[in-house]
């Protein structure tokens, strides 16, 4: 069965990306393939086993591997691999030895993957039997890995082992940064070579589907770049391709094969570098001439490759492990400092030289609840960046580019290119902020840092560099960036602060509403004891006197309204509840007295009202004045001068609707939002209503919640309203559980 080739002839920057590397149907030609399902029939042969393999029957068909014919070694391999697939068992991939009847010796690889079993036979390299001096040498190398202090130590001591072990020009250790590019940061070569120490290799150069190859698969070997490529024949109806991400014969990409011509390399090997099952870096080999390194070589390699990543993980680990001891024992300083002062952003400049040994940074800003920490941008900068910050829904936000950031934050933060912020408290405005100053840093490339649009061997497309000639780069308008072990520190600070914050600020409202309700409750006998002298003055006779009782009794009114919201307040804020009293009556008639209430009081402001002249509801009657007086006194106070306050009474099905309107433009859409909440700023200090405190609305809105309705606002164009809606009758199980909250709030 041939399938179609695929179309790497377009030129996009993700060509390399979407090239299905894993699947290639052509394998190296120092070897053979078979591969079968568990039953034991074909299902792949390379084009080349059957001159390898006597008596391989065709696709299809169930192959016993005979004994006479190969070494009967391969034939318990093979046995031992499919009854393990068949019962399910784990399968570890087998290598046999294996003498052909001609003498020739094949090194035989046996692995289970995508439900085939994969049998590889490499014809043993040249040289290949004589492997005690190197076994040797490896258990050296080995040992001195383990002993490395440091990584640098590490990569230079595996990169003069796997050069001894496989003969290799150029044998190189690079590492990945963040952005995916690599930095060769060892290198053992021939002295006539030029060497790559501290060059950069672009990203590109390694796509996304062979890094991901690179983990699951540790070494690759390229053993001829002029290889004639084998195909993989394959059984009729069968359903994909075979999936070769674990073989040793995968063939080789042409776009590789490509790459490497043009950097005159014949032969390669790679060593993945895997750290907590990512790629961290790769030992990589060159070689001018073809060059194949035996199997049994290739496996110590890779043995050494997992004693290295092991190492460098370990050493990794424990650089983190320092790192975020030392930033628990800050964290906590700063969770306390937040916990036990009011200006915490002051404080908090005691604590950035402890700060500045677990997170690296040129400056930092600390903002929290109105308070800062002294300025390094300046005051008109920092407002800039914050406004900037808390428009955003991010709680953290890493940036190492300035050309990342919007134009007015690029130009408020000057020399600084990197900014690690986290939110401490959106409602407080509490920012943490890190900077980092641009570093102007000049990058040796190895040849030009991107594909080039030109025609290739391949057709016209994106093709790799053609040469690996040192090429410099000048990087602005970037700083160091932040890496995983950053942005751990700072998730982890932001987390626990946070927290802090939360449990701060329940504090204080837990304590502030407590102390509104002692004040709330405490005032109310002075207050009524000043009422009382006001009115025995209003009736001494005395007309001076009585003036003077009249304006006591007016001030004593107010104070004991304005106190009655507060105390009201403060119970609801505390979890109290409202204590509501419901009971079966006539609320029609009950609300046409509130406006009839409400007219006389205020004969300057007519009320329209469309009441039905019976409704029967449940309610509690001191609860629902507050309601319908609250409505009435917001449309009043916030109406059109001379216009008509509306009030409209209905009901629909089950339900009771109120809709108190005045004429008024509609509220700002950034007000709407907080309309229901307490102590709202803009409610505060209105010329008509000026010892109003805002919280008619927010009371409103807790007493028809406890009727178990809702308290809405709308606009139709002109008229703002106020519509409240709750149930007609309230079911028996809320009236026990209403007088259930009513008998703990009483106690």
């Amino acid at each position: 069965m041939t399938r179609a080739p695929v179309d790497l002839t377009t030129i996009e920057l993700d060509n390399c990306d979407r090239e299905p590397i894993h699947v290639p149907g052509f394998i190296q030609p120092h070897g053979a393939l078979v591969a079968m399902d568990f039953e034991g029939r074909l299902t792949h042969v390379s084009a080349n086993a059957a001159s390898i393999l006597i008596e391989l029957p065709v696709l299809g068909s169930v192959w016993t591997v005979p004994a006479a014919a190969v070494d009967a070694t391969l034939s318990d391999a093979i046995a031992t691999t499919l009854s393990d697939a068949r019962t399910g068992q784990e399968c570890s991939p087998l290598n046999v030895e294996v003498t052909m009847p001609s003498g020739e010796v094949f090194d035989a690889v046996v692995h289970v993957h995508d439900r085939k079993i994969i049998v590889e036979l490499e014809r043993r390299a040249p040289g290949g039997a004589d492997l005690a001096s190197f076994a040797l040498l490896a258990h050296r190398s080995m040992g001195h890995l383990r002993t490395q202090k440091d990584i640098a130590a590490l990569l230079k001591e595996a990169v003069s082992t796997v050069r001894q072990l496989t003969g290799f020009d150029r044998v190189m250790a690079y590492r990945f940064h963040q952005d995916d590019s690599g930095e060769v940061v060892a290198e053992e070569l021939n002295p006539e070579l030029e060497p790559f120490l501290h060059r950069r290799f672009p990203a590109s150069d390694i796509p996304v589907q062979a890094r991901a190859l690179y983990v699951l698969n540790p070494l690759r070997l390229i053993a001829d770049v002029d290889d004639i490529q084998i195909r993989i024949e394959e059984a009729a109806g069968t359903d994909r391709p075979l999936d070769l991400s674990h073989s040793v014969l995968r063939s080789v990409s042409p776009i590789h094969i490509e790459y490497l011509r043009n950097i005159h390399v014949s032969a390669s090997m790679s060593l993945s570098i895997v750290v907590h099952g990512r790629l961290w870096g790769l030992i990589a080999c060159h070689h001018g001439d073809a060059h194949r390194v035996a199997y049994p070589v290739r496996m110590t390699c890779d043995v050494l490759s997992h004693v290295l990543s092991s190492s460098i993980q370990s050493r990794v680990e424990r650089l983190m492990s320092q790192r975020r001891a030392a930033a628990l024992t800050v964290r906590n300083e700063l969770t306390d400092l937040l916990r036990e002062t009011d200006t915490f952003a002051t404080k908090f400049q005691e604590r950035v030289d402890s700060l500045g040994k677990v997170i690296a940074f040129d400056a930092v800003l600390c903002v929290y609840a109105g308070d800062r920490s002294s300025s390094t941008l300046g005051m008109e900068a920092d407002t800039v960046l914050l406004r900037w910050l808390d428009a955003g829904q991010d709680d953290l936000v890493a940036i190492h580019q300035s050309a990342l950031l919007p134009q007015t934050v690029r130009l408020a933060m000057g020399s600084f290119c990197g900014l690690l912020a986290i939110c401490i408290d959106r409602v407080n405005r509490g920012w943490l902020v890190f900077l980092r100053r641009e570093q102007v840093e000049t990058i040796v490339w190895s040849g030009i840092p991107a594909k080039l649009a030109r025609l290739g061997p391949l057709g016209a497309r994106l093709t790799p560099h053609g040469s690996l000639a040192e090429w410099r780069q000048t990087v602005e308008g970037t700083s160091v960036a932040w890496d995983d072990t950053d942005l751990s520190i700072a998730r982890d600070l932001m987390d626990s602060l946070a927290r802090a914050g939360a449990a701060n600020a329940a504090r204080m409202e837990m304590a502030r509403a407590q102390l509104l309700a002692v004040l709330g409750h405490d005032l109310r006998d002075p207050l009524q004891t000043i009422g009382m002298m006001g009115r025995l003055l209003e009736q001494a006779g005395i007309e001076r006197h009585t003036v003077y009782g009249r304006r006591i009794a007016v001030s004593i009114g107010r104070m004991q309204r304005l106190i009655g919201e507060v105390f009201e307040m403060s119970r609801m804020r505390a979890g109290l509840g409202l204590g509501l009293a419901v009971r079966s009556g006539e609320l029609a008639i009950f609300v046409q007295a509130l406006v009839d209430d409400a007219q006389l009081a205020h004969p300057e402001s007519e009320v329209v009202a469309e009441i039905p002249s019976t409704l029967d509801a449940d309610f509690d009657p001191d609860r629902m004045a507050q309601v319908v007086n609250n409505l009435l006194s917001n449309a009043r106070n916030h109406g059109l001068i001379g216009e008509a306050v509306w009030l409209k009474l209905a009901v629909d099905c089950s339900s009771v609707l109120l809709s108190v309107s005045n004429t008024a433009p509609p509220i700002e859409a950034d007000d709407v939002g907080n309309l229901f909440d307490p102590f709202k700023s803009k409610s505060v200090g209105k010329v008509r209503n000026p010892g109003g405190l805002g919280l008619g609305l927010y009371i409103a809105s807790e007493v028809v919640k406890g009727h178990g309705g809702k308290l809405e606002y709308s606009h139709d164009g002109t008229r703002v309203s106020f519509n409240v809606t709750f149930p007609r009758y309230l079911p028996n199980e809320w009236e026990e559980a209403n007088t259930v909250r009513e008998k703990h709030s009483s106690s």
